[in-house]
């Protein structure tokens, strides 16, 4: 059985460098493996490669790079994310969970919220602090999605399979 695939979205160099920034300064470094990232979806399954391969190649290929807002802070219990607001990418999103309905977990199955977490398993005192914090000092900013990144999950760090760069606008 192949490792589970994870689709994320790549935001522009800016907006990845300043989430980078903030994931760098609040998230545990011994739980901060992986990259500043928005997760479409969590599991994908890996003996579907060449299919689901296939179909982001078309999707990215088909479309204009997606307009996004990095909103407003969200308080998550244990840690904070920065929504990301994008009909273009909920459209796409939606049309990828409709072709690969039969492959969703649970998980991917549900109302999809985008955003990028930049503190996790902080304790409730320290996340709520920090959220307050970025309610006054983070200010909303346009951004674009450059590409989809497609990643191995390997029981821990991921593994980069492949980027598909959207369109050029």
């Amino acid at each position: 059985m192949s490792d589970p695939l994870i689709l994320t979205a790549l935001l522009d160099p800016a907006a990845q460098s300043a989430l980078q920034t903030l994931r760098d300064a609040h998230f545990p470094p011994e739980r901060n493996i992986v990259p500043a990232h928005v997760t479409l979806f969590h599991a994908l399954p890996g003996a579907e490669l060449a299919a689901v391969e296939a179909a982001l190649g078309a999707a990215t290929a088909a479309e204009a790079v997606p307009e996004a807002t990095l909103g407003v802070p969200r308080f998550l219990g244990r840690g904070v994310a920065l929504e990301l607001r994008s009909e273009a990418l909920v459209a796409l999103r939606a049309r990828l969970a409709w072709e690969w309905a039969p492959w969703l977990s649970p998980q991917d199955q549900q109302g999809w919220r985008p955003h990028a977490t930049i503190q996790n398993k902080a304790t409730p005192e320290v996340a709520r602090a920090l959220h307050a914090r970025l309610l006054t000092e983070w200010a909303p900013r346009p951004v674009r999605v450059v590409a989809l990144r497609l990643w191995w999950y390997r029981g821990g760090p991921w593994e980069l399979r492949r980027e598909f760069p959207f369109a050029t606008p």
